[in-house]
């Protein structure tokens, strides 16, 4: 598991990353904010699902999907909210 976890706060990372990239981005919309953040987010479970193939274990898959899908949705929820309110 630890290993698991290791791949998880890696794509995190990424994802947080590229979430204060767009935050911060001179000049960014609303919309490109959407569309940005769907990618990110369609980004980092592909990420997982490659790792999956590369390394073929079947052992916590679904686990390591649902918690990086989660924490992605969290931080770039986070990251709109924080957009949102900046105006």
């Amino acid at each position: 598991m630890r290993r698991d976890w290791i791949e998880i706060t890696g794509i995190w990372a990424a994802v947080l990353a590229l979430a204060l990239w767009l935050v911060f981005q001179p000049g960014a919309t609303a919309i490109a904010a959407e569309t940005y953040s769907g990618a990110i987010l369609a980004g980092a479970l592909a990420t997982v699902s490659a790792i999956q193939l590369r390394s073929q274990r079947a052992e916590g898959f679904v686990r390591r999907l649902v918690y990086v899908a989660g924490g992605s949705y969290l931080i770039l929820a986070l990251a709109s909210l924080f957009m949102l309110l900046r105006g």
